[in-house]
């Protein structure tokens, strides 16, 4: 079983919300930190969101405001609520753990593909 999965992507109209939710195979209340990066055609992964153990969370500029992470530890779980979703959006999202609070960790989910129609 895959460490990280990934789900809730789709197509959606701009405008729209979609939840993403990335499972772990084991706990993760050992990753102080977990993320969320997208990676668009032709472009580098870029960082979208993070929250540490403590629910301190950060976000990307192109986000904040719109996009809302979240993780439940007893369900060894990691969200991501996006809203008010934008054609810009569209990318493949990949969650992430461990790492330091601005760096990502070494390991990834496969990742969920989001399209965000104009």
């Amino acid at each position: 079983q895959a460490p990280l999965v990934e789900s809730g992507g789709g197509l959606v109209q701009a405008g729209g919300s979609l939840r993403l939710s990335c499972v772990a195979s084991g706990s993760i209340s050992r990753f102080n930190n977990m993320h969320w990066y997208r990676q668009s055609p032709g472009k580098q992964r870029e960082f979208v969101a993070r929250i540490s153990s403590g629910g301190y969370t950060g976000y990307a500029d192109s986000v904040k405001g719109r996009f809302f992470i979240s993780r439940d530890n007893a369900k060894k779980t990691l969200s991501l609520q996006m809203d008010s979703l934008k054609p810009e959006d569209t990318a493949v999202y990949y969650c992430n753990a461990g790492g330091t609070y601005t760096s990502p960790g070494s390991l990834w989910g496969q990742g969920t593909q989001v399209i965000v129609s104009s």
